[in-house]
């Protein structure tokens, strides 16, 4: 027994010991039923008894997708607070538009195919490709230079301005790039998909987070979004920019700078004016966004945008708004 101290009264009981165990703190003994030590192990070891938040099986079941997502939304959120991140710039962007030198080396080696067999059709075509993908890769350097110029606005603990991608390659790569040389943290938000996937080397580690669920990893884009910048790319480019546009049309979001990098490739791959001229979009709608073709003039008109707005870029953040 503990013993009292001088007032007579007893010590606080230990956080986590006792001095004489519960009698449940060891299994039944094989001295009073020569089975039950067998039956304990099986009850053990059955799938069932594995508790609750370490039992993926029973929280990949259909009906644990509730709370599949609010998982998927909270961890992120806990650790941007945890690292005191409050605004970002969004960057989307093609994944298969690398480095100049990357590409330049893939054009010479299908050049060197081509000279082996000139009539093959697949790798003119290919070759095609290769040259205009190397076009593009400016966009790598603009993106890397962006990066760089919004890291070194990165601002302290608590109102620190990031840049957000999709962690992936190509001009996610090159954001999260030149924002870790500018020393800065830099956020990645990967996808679960169905074929092994990495994120691209520069996202800060314990930025990098890795969704379940497309909605959940759109909703975290936008929620601390300041910006979005938007460079030529292909489907999920795509999605995310009408996503946005949507809802700055309808109000559901604060109303951000939406900036097109490369205007000629936007003016083919989104006709704006055909929609206004059509009717199925109003001429404010097509005010939503603009272009932009340096990484300077990036950024000089987003913060020419908030001074118009007279809202600060890096004041109280603007949450998700229910319409």
């Amino acid at each position: 027994m503990p013993r009292p101290d001088p007032s007579g009264k007893p010590l606080p009981a230990h956080e986590t010991q006792r001095q004489i165990e519960l009698p449940e703190c060891a299994p039944k003994p094989g001295a009073e039923d020569r089975e039950a030590p067998a039956l304990v192990r099986r009850i053990m070891a059955a799938p069932n008894y594995v508790i609750a938040d370490e039992d993926t099986d029973f929280l990949n079941r259909d009906e644990m997708r509730s709370t599949r997502l609010q998982l998927d939304y909270q961890k992120a959120e806990t650790l941007l607070q945890e690292n005191g991140i409050a605004h970002s710039i969004v960057v989307f962007g093609g994944t298969r538009i690398g480095e100049p030198r990357h590409t330049e080396a893939q054009v010479a080696a299908l050049e060197a195919a081509q000279a082996q067999a000139p009539e093959d059709r697949d790798i003119a075509r290919r070759l095609a490709v290769a040259r205009r993908l190397h076009d593009k890769s400016r966009y790598y350097e603009i993106a890397r230079e962006f990066g760089r110029i919004v890291g070194a606005a990165e601002g302290c603990h608590g109102n620190r301005l990031v840049v957000v991608t999709g962690g992936g390659p190509g001009v996610m790569e090159a954001a999260n790039r030149g924002a870790h040389e500018a020393g800065a943290r830099t956020v990645g938000l990967n996808i679960t998909l169905p074929h092994e996937q990495f994120p691209n080397p520069y996202v800060t580690p314990e930025l990098c987070f890795r969704f379940r669920y497309f909605a959940l990893r759109k909703l975290h884009f936008l929620l601390r979004a300041r910006a979005l910048v938007v460079f030529p790319g292909g489907f999920g480019t795509l999605d995310e920019l009408f996503e946005t546009l949507t809802l700055i049309q309808t109000r559901k979001i604060r109303p951000v700078p939406v900036i097109l990098v490369g205007e000629r490739y936007w003016r083919r791959a989104f006709d704006a004016d055909f929609l206004v001229e059509e009717g199925v979009i109003e001429p404010e709608d097509r005010d939503l966004f603009w272009y932009a073709e340096s990484a300077q003039e990036i950024w000089d008109d987003i913060r020419a945008w908030y001074d118009k707005a007279g809202r600060p870029l890096t004041g109280p953040p603007g949450p998700m708004q229910e319409a």
